[in-house]
């Protein structure tokens, strides 16, 4: 199993200044000269603390010959303020002064954590095994300034450091850290050109929303880089073609790309980091893109170092994260702190269960029939719902209700495939299938395509991860044309029209597909020729359970396992795949898109429509993997429920030590988590040391330098 990184604490600046710069600095900017914004606002240099100093845990190491005088720049204020700082001033109510402050104390923690990372490394390596020495360090900036003698001054320095910071990195770490600047450099570039595109096009009347994407699409794994990804600025020798998997974005031409570089250059040179005789049609021969790399792998050289404290972390909580019983006393301890919190605490409890994730575990509920469910909404059209509303009352209903009015509208409402702009908006996420077995409703020359072809399966891809819960085999239900022109395709859409009857057989039959088992009934006709008196029982009340058209449950080979439910391949994760899946194809209801286990249900009186309420909790009372059909204002509910704590079991999750290292299991998360927090503290602990031990004596601010940025406001 791959661990995934955790975020370092230093500040990452790659491409901070990459986007800063297109964002330009008006504002900013009191004199336009290289001179002002080259001023050195603060020094840094851990060599003056005592460790390095005679008796200290570094002296006589020559460490000194490794770690010179960082110098951070107006200039750098600038860029991270454009980039990140502005939010500090309009979201978070700093001053300039405060502002800029902020950002000074955040970059000079940076290059305190960047100068103690050299000498983490020159004292024990990498988590690895490798060895690092000054008399090696030397020799790689030796080399780095023999191949650019003839360069400029800022270039010769600039390829020095980097050499430097280089040579604590490894051949795919160096490869990383560039891949990841230039996407981030193409990224900026295409943000400024579809500005360009869009002031050159004719506006269009496009009220259509994009669709909601599942969550996860298109995520990069975060070890994934290409060696012949290059940025793309339509000049030059280079093509969108020869740089790699790089994709233009719509309406892009070499015109409107080197229109998005040339005012990327102009910004450059509002912060003078143009330098005379610089060949700009190649972006990386520019001193600028020289700062950018040694930033990068200034980012690089700090989550080294912090990968080396989690190993330090794992190696210290080992005896105890590797021990079951500790383990399962943590898991306990938990159960019985809920219990107790929970006891006479509904309102707490439903925050609770809102809130639950990965990370945030509902283990027990004080009483049965909470739970999740997926509402996937079939709605009235428009002209539906304006007839409902104008429809009489129900005749002989002495309570003013239309209940058997609006059954006679909801005979008639269609559903339809609500992924449209998965083909139509600004990326086209869709891939032709040619085979049954490789989609569910395959139909040549109607239902023949499926979407996210590249994170269906992490098999044989190693760019993108697999999405999650996301069954994936769902055809879109409707007649798709093609026309290409060039490299642009462009799509026709005729999506297909089904009645309630039709969504229960793509349901039941998707389900089914999946291997899974379906027992589910209809009322049809019957249902829609009830009189108004059926809705009422003898007293009175509104009876809702007449109200429900459909009901049924899905069920795997095994009893419905909690400890199961998001791991791939599992009944349990199979199944709300599916329904997940279908829920991006035909619900209107929005909100319920993406959902962790869905809309969380109480066994109390609830905001729900009461109709949506009764089903929702009965689905819940019945238990996870039923099913149930009924109807509101808004149209057709289909209601699904994920999970519940059932009357049988209110706390149904164990934490079993032999599954902790399957993915997705109960116990994996609560393992993960509970290591996950136990290293996250370490490594903060860490850095804070590291911060209080060598800033205060170790680095110099010049606020007035930058006065006159910090007296803006």
């Amino acid at each position: 199993m791959k661990m995934k990184k955790r975020a370092v604490a230093a500040v990452a600046l790659s491409a901070v200044m990459a986007c800063g710069v297109l964002a330009g600095c008006d504002g900013l900017t009191t004199q336009d000269t290289r001179k002002d914004y080259e001023q050195v606002v603060a020094e840094v240099n851990i060599t003056s603390a005592a460790d390095f100093q005679e008796g200290g845990a570094y002296a006589g190491k020559d460490y000194q010959k490794v770690i010179t005088t960082s110098e951070i720049t107006k200039r750098d204020l600038v860029s991270l303020f454009v980039s990140q700082g502005s939010s500090l001033v309009n979201n978070s109510g700093y001053s300039y002064g405060q502002a800029f402050d902020t950002i000074c104390d955040t970059l000079i923690n940076r290059q305190v954590y960047i100068q103690y990372a050299k000498v983490y490394f020159l004292q024990n390596g990498d988590t690895e095994g490798k060895e690092y020495t000054v008399a090696g360090y030397e020799a790689a900036v030796s080399a780095a300034s023999e191949a650019n003698k003839n360069a400029s001054a800022e270039k010769k320095a600039l390829e020095e450091e980097i050499a430097g910071l280089g040579y604590f990195l490894t051949d795919k770490e160096e490869k990383k850290a560039i891949y990841d600047l230039r996407v981030s450099v193409n990224s900026a570039l295409d943000s400024q050109e579809e500005t360009i595109i869009a002031a050159t096009e004719e506006a269009e009347d496009d009220s259509e929303e994009a669709r909601t994407l599942p969550t996860g699409v298109n995520t990069e794994d975060e070890d994934y880089f290409e060696e012949n990804y290059y940025i793309y600025t339509g000049t030059g020798a280079r093509s969108a073609a020869n740089c790699g998997t790089y994709e233009t974005v719509d309406g892009s031409t070499a015109t409107t790309r080197r229109k998005a570089y040339t005012q990327f250059l102009s910004n450059l040179r509002s912060y003078a980091l143009l330098y005379s005789g610089e060949d700009t049609s190649e972006i990386e021969n520019l001193v600028y893109y020289s700062m950018e790399v040694k930033s990068a792998y200034e980012s690089a050289v700090l989550q080294k170092l912090n990968d080396c404290f989690e190993k330090e972390a794992e190696d210290k909580i080992s005896e105890n994260i590797n021990n079951a019983n500790w383990v399962e006393g943590k898991f306990t301890s938990k159960l019985e702190e809920q219990k107790a919190t929970y006891k006479d605490n509904a309102s707490g409890y439903e925050t609770a269960l809102d809130g639950m994730s990965d990370t945030s575990f509902v283990l027990t509920a004080p009483e049965k029939n909470y739970g999740f469910v997926i509402n996937i909404l079939l709605p009235f059209s428009t002209a539906q719902s304006q007839t409902l509303e104008d429809a009489p009352i129900d005749s002989g209903d002495v309570k003013g209700n239309k209940f058997a009015q609006r059954a006679a509208i909801l005979k008639n409402v269609k559903a339809t495939d609500q992924r449209g702009t998965w083909f139509t908006g600004e990326e086209d996420y869709s891939f032709k299938i040619t085979s049954a077995t490789d989609g569910y409703g395959y139909e040549e020359g109607k239902r023949e395509y499926l979407f996210f072809e590249d994170c269906l399966n992490a098999e044989g891809n190693n760019k993108y991860e697999a999405l999650k819960n996301y069954y994936g085999k769902y055809t879109y239900n409707g007649r798709v044309t093609e026309k290409k022109d060039g490299d642009k395709t462009t799509y026709t859409l005729t999506p297909n029209k089904i009645d309630i009857d039709g969504f229960l057989t793509e349901v039941k039959g998707y389900l089914t597909s999946a291997d899974l088992n379906v027992e589910g009934t209809e009322q049809g006709a019957t249902y829609f020729a009830q009189s108004a008196s059926a809705y009422y029982k003898t007293n009175g009340d509104v009876d809702y359970d007449k109200f429900v058209y459909a009901s049924g449950k899905v069920t795997g080979d095994t009893p419905f396992d909690a400890n199961k439910m998001f791991v791939r391949g599992s009944w349990e994760n199979t199944a709300f795949s599916v329904i997940n899946e279908l829920s991006f194809a035909y619900n209107t209801d929005t909100a319920g898109l993406n959902p962790y286990l869905g809309y969380a249900v109480t066994p109390a009186k609830t905001n729900f429509v009461s109709e949506f309420e009764y089903a929702a909790q009965k689905a819940c009372e019945l238990g996870a993997g039923n099913y149930i059909v009924v109807p509101s204002e808004y149209g057709w509910h289909f209601i699904y429920c994920t999970f519940s704590f059932t009357a049988a079991n209110t706390s149904p999750f164990t934490y079993i030590d032999a599954e902790k290292g399957e993915e997705g299991t109960f116990s994996y998360l609560f393992f993960e988590n509970l290591k996950t927090q136990s290293i996250s503290q370490y490594t903060s602990d860490k850095q804070t040391q590291i911060i209080n031990k060598y800033v205060g004596d170790c680095s110099t601010k010049y606020e007035k330098r930058y006065a006159d940025l910090a007296n803006m406001g």
